[in-house]
């Protein structure tokens, strides 16, 4: 793949195995599509960063307006019950988790004034959930039944190289076996943290580096698939650490910022992809819309609480 002007060339020599891709929706340039989560019955829900939106899109692949909050909007992700969690900050600029019910009602859960830029998160248990602060380079702990927040984990691994990057640290989460996977795209690492059984974070490591990674997802054979953001692709690293771009700008990829996998049956195989157009890094030719695009994967997703 072409490196866009300025990056370093760390997907320059990478195999490429494009997958079929097919557009699912467009939204006018400056739209920034933030995250993406798809429920069983093929719905997709995507955040809309910038003006704090999370859109609805059905069968007929017309976007709609789910909910809105007063604020940006950052990590979504899909309850047992069937609620949306979405990470955000309010109209105050506080660090906020909202609820969001199938019907579109937007609630407060909890506000943590001492978190800095909540981003992705994703199921430790039913009732229990682990969420990226970017810019603190901590994990919080969400408990639902008693809406309680900790840290779960703060380490150097999950940190910027200093406070002045503005690229987020710690960004997308998701379990794979007894490991949770971490994504730290300002220094371009993925980070392993074996789960102990008492549902504590054991040391961390890195599992891959330079990958620039926003987001991902694994598929139920281990492979992880990464959105790689300002370098416009999606790409997939094998568990041997094999790397291969499945999809790039021509694609739709221009500034892939997440992905999810299908949820329902015949929809298994599918990775969702979300993207900004290239807000972040604009190509040479100028914003593109932002996009949602399907991915044909040939293997079906792992399912985030199967652990």
């Amino acid at each position: 793949m072409s490196t866009p002007a300025g990056l370093p060339p760390i997907f320059a020599e990478v195999p490429v195995a494009i997958a079929p891709s097919h557009p699912i929706a467009e939204f006018p340039p400056s739209t920034f599509l933030e995250s993406i989560a798809v429920s069983s019955d093929g719905t997709l829900f995507v955040s809309s960063h910038l003006d704090g939106k999370v859109l609805r899109i059905g069968a007929d692949g017309v976007p709609v307006v789910h909910a809105a909050i007063a604020g940006k909007a950052t990590g979504l992700a899909l309850t047992s019950a069937g609620d949306l969690l979405l990470t955000a900050w309010d109209a105050d600029g506080i660090p906020t988790i909202y609820t969001i019910s199938p019907q579109g009602v937007v609630a407060v859960l909890v506000t943590l004034p001492d978190a800095i830029f909540l981003n992705g998160l994703t199921p430790l248990s039913e009732s229990t959930y682990l969420i990226a602060d970017s810019y603190r380079g901590a994990i919080w702990q969400l408990n639902l039944a008693d809406r309680s927040v900790g840290v779960w984990l703060e380490h150097p691994l999950l940190a910027r190289s200093s406070e002045e990057r503005e690229f987020p640290a710690v960004n997308g989460l998701k379990i794979y076996g007894q490991t949770l996977y971490a994504s730290n795209t300002e220094k371009m690492q993925l980070i392993k943290i074996p789960i102990q059984p008492n549902g504590q974070p054991g040391e961390p490591e890195i599992f891959f580096a330079p990958v620039n990674l926003d987001d991902f997802a694994f598929d139920q054979e281990g492979n992880l698939y990464g959105t790689t953001h300002i370098y416009n692709s999606v790409i997939k690293i094998t568990p041997d650490r094999r790397i291969t771009t499945i999809a790039e700008a021509e694609h739709g990829m221009t500034g892939s910022t997440a992905l999810a996998f299908g949820a329902g049956a015949g929809d298994r195989t599918s990775l969702y992809v979300v993207t900004n157009g290239g807000l972040s890094f604009p190509l040479p030719s100028g914003l593109e819309p932002a996009k949602v695009v399907r991915l044909d994967i040939g293997i079906a997703g792992h399912q985030l609480l199967q652990r």
